[in-house]
């Protein structure tokens, strides 16, 4: 309604952004609910994934519907000029919806504090498992710094009567969406891919597993998140040369439990026994790296913090 009262090309760009949020989150509310169906035997490991996979359509809508839409108007507009009409509705429109969005932003922020702890908020969107928060964050973030953008070129073309910035906005409000599409579909295809579990929850599983008298120590580890609240969780473990079957399947069962009470979201678990020779020169196996720094950050958590003065 705003753009075709005012003709300003900041406002489509901004109204056109606006549809594609409203359609990624149906996006990412339909991919949360398909996650939940129950394994079968096509997907024995469940359907997690879907979370992924539509939060990663969200970055193509974000491209396509609103970049190329809003750079393409944008580039009209500096061939072909429009005169910006009525531009006091424009800024009472714009002005609404900073308000409105800086208080969805805020909210956003909020539920996403507790998950981040320490972590800076680049590092939040990189590490983080669960796509929703990520995605709303930097939709909002883009959002808001989209409408900012309106309100400036609609503010210089009003004062220097050249509708050029007005297009220039828009063009500018599309180079945004690009660059958020890009960030975002750049951590969907990697949690498409396969991650593994952030280091604290290695050095957790590895801590499990080697605080029973039954298990020497891990010797390989793999952990892979196979959806946000499913940990997949493979081990070569090291037993007694002079263990029994009944020792070790038992030994497992009992690295299994604490496994899951120390990391409930390993739901998917499979312990192999072996003998742990020292001998062996497993240096070049990044497996081996993997646990051994899973294993010392689990002796210094259990040290606790050092002398101080």
């Amino acid at each position: 309604m705003a753009f075709a009262l005012t003709g300003s090309a900041s406002m489509l760009a901004e109204a056109v952004h606006s549809v594609a949020d409203s359609g990624n989150q149906t996006l990412l509310l339909l991919g949360r609910r398909r996650a939940l169906r129950a394994e079968t035997g096509e997907h024995p490991f469940g359907f997690g994934g879907e979370r992924y996979f539509y939060a990663f359509l969200v970055a193509v809508v974000v491209f396509t519907v609103g970049a190329v839409f809003s750079c393409y108007e944008g580039i009209q507009r500096i061939r072909s000029p429009e005169h910006l009409t009525s531009p006091a509705i424009a800024f009472g429109v714009l002005g609404v919806a900073i308000v409105l969005e800086s208080f969805s932003l805020w909210n956003a922020v909020h539920e996403a504090s507790p998950t981040r702890g320490r972590a800076s908020w680049l590092g939040f969107v990189r590490r983080a498992k669960a796509p929703e928060l990520p995605a709303v964050l930097l939709e909002d973030v883009a959002a808001l710094s989209g409408l900012l953008l309106a309100l400036i070129g609609v503010t210089v073309a009003t004062i220097t009567h050249d509708d050029r910035y007005d297009a220039a906005g828009s063009i500018a409000i599309g180079v945004l969406l690009g660059c958020v599409a890009v960030v975002l579909a750049t951590e969907m295809k990697s949690l498409l891919i396969g991650e593994s579990a952030s280091p604290a929850v290695q050095a957790a599983i590895v801590a499990a597993i080697e605080a029973g008298p039954e298990v020497q120590r891990v010797i390989h580890l793999r952990t892979l998140h196979v959806g946000p609240d499913t940990l997949l969780v493979a081990a070569k473990i090291g037993v007694r040369h002079d263990d029994t079957a009944r020792s070790v399947a038992a030994g497992i069962d009992a690295a299994e439990s604490r496994i899951r009470a120390a990391v409930p979201i390993a739901e998917l678990i499979f312990l192999e026994p072996d003998i742990y020779r020292s001998d062996r020169d497993d240096s070049a196996d990044p497996a081996i790296t993997s646990v051994e720094a899973a294993r010392r950050a689990a002796e210094a958590r259990r040290a606790g913090p050092g002398p101080t003065g």
